[in-house]
């Protein structure tokens, strides 16, 4: 029974399962939580928050994506920031933690697989530039393209005010460490629909001068 349900837990991947889901597979067992709470202590299962669990590696024998459980832990969301910016290798430095945008209130997660954080915008704004991505078990989750991970750079940065393209150019360069050369083809429309929304407008405009002067 035992090889049974390990069998069938490792079909789930590194996709999370609900504590419905699990409490379905366990039936045979006299009390599914108690049992649920055992694999966690073995480190079968990895508990993400109340309710929510993922599958260990140990079973799987598959890595676990963090930018999927980002997805799955609070949403809908997209995966952006600086999280955004390292995965399209835009920046140099490991970002410490998996930050996410929503629409809905900000929130913050902390489990076994870090710091995950969820930061608010205007519901308007959330949908522009987000495609998905695909893990490499061929999972899919939302991540801001580059230019809307720019764009909510300066969105959500505290007392940023940037009135200059030159300025623009020196936060991007020197304080975030941005290749622009990376940059490539940069699609200019996600600026314009970010700015039209009406927020930091005078920033977003320098920064896509910046991006439209540098990288086309």
């Amino acid at each position: 029974m035992y090889t049974n349900f390990t069998e069938k837990l490792s079909t789930f991947g590194c996709t999370p399962i609900s504590g419905a889901t699990l409490d379905c597979l366990l039936t045979e067992y006299h009390s599914p939580k108690d049992k649920v709470s055992s694999m966690v202590k073995q480190d079968e299962l990895l508990r993400l928050k109340r309710d929510l669990y993922c599958v260990s590696p140990r079973i799987t024998g598959q890595r676990i994506s963090k930018e999927l459980i980002a997805n799955h832990l609070y949403g809908p969301s997209y995966i952006s920031l600086e999280t955004a910016l390292a995965y399209h290798k835009l920046i140099p430095e490991r970002v410490e933690g998996i930050q996410s945008v929503v629409s809905k209130r900000a929130k913050t997660y902390r489990n076994s697989l870090g710091i995950f954080t969820y930061t608010t915008v205007p519901s308007e704004y959330f949908s522009i530039g987000v495609n998905p991505a695909q893990t490499l078990t061929g999972q899919t989750f939302l991540i801001a393209s580059p230019e809307k991970a720019l764009c909510d750079l300066i969105l959500l940065r505290p007392n940023l005010r940037i009135v200059s393209e030159k300025a623009m150019r020196i936060f991007l360069t020197e304080n975030m460490r941005i290749d622009l050369q990376d940059v490539s083809n940069p699609n200019l429309d996600i600026f314009d629909q970010c700015i039209a929304t009406g927020r930091k407008n005078s920033e977003l405009l320098c920064l896509r001068k910046v991006i439209k002067n540098d990288c086309l």
